[in-house]
């Protein structure tokens, strides 16, 4: 099992910065992408952003050029900086944990949520 704690999340103002911080812990070895997805309030959960164990990223076109993920292999962690925060923004952002063998998911951890509120 993988366990997925985040933290961070608060409120900002609009053009302001979060960092998120995401610590993993279990059995992480062979988690191979992390990421961060959000869910605004009567919206469906999307994804945000991922990054694999090597480094490659990928972003939503809504986020491009203002929230940038990295992480820490060996601290088991993932992080969020967002910059330039709009009130759409506004949501729950989840960590997320996969192991994808052959393009296929096979296993996927969430946490619990944190919630990120900007104001116009």
């Amino acid at each position: 099992q993988v366990q997925l704690v985040e933290s961070g999340g608060g409120l900002v103002q609009a053009g302001g910065s979060l960092n998120l911080s995401c610590a993993g812990s279990g059995f992480m070895s062979r988690i191979n992408v992390m990421g961060w997805y959000r869910q605004a309030p009567g919206k469906q959960r999307e994804l945000v952003t991922t990054i694999t164990n090597e480094g490659s990223t990928n972003y939503a076109d809504s986020v491009k050029g203002r929230f940038t993920v990295s992480r820490d292999n060996a601290k088991k962690r993932v992080y969020l900086q967002m910059n330039s925060l709009k009130p759409e923004d506004t949501a729950v952002y989840y960590c997320n944990a996969q192991y994808i063998y052959k393009t296929f998911i096979r296993e996927t951890y969430w946490g619990k949520g944190t919630l990120v509120t900007v104001a116009a």
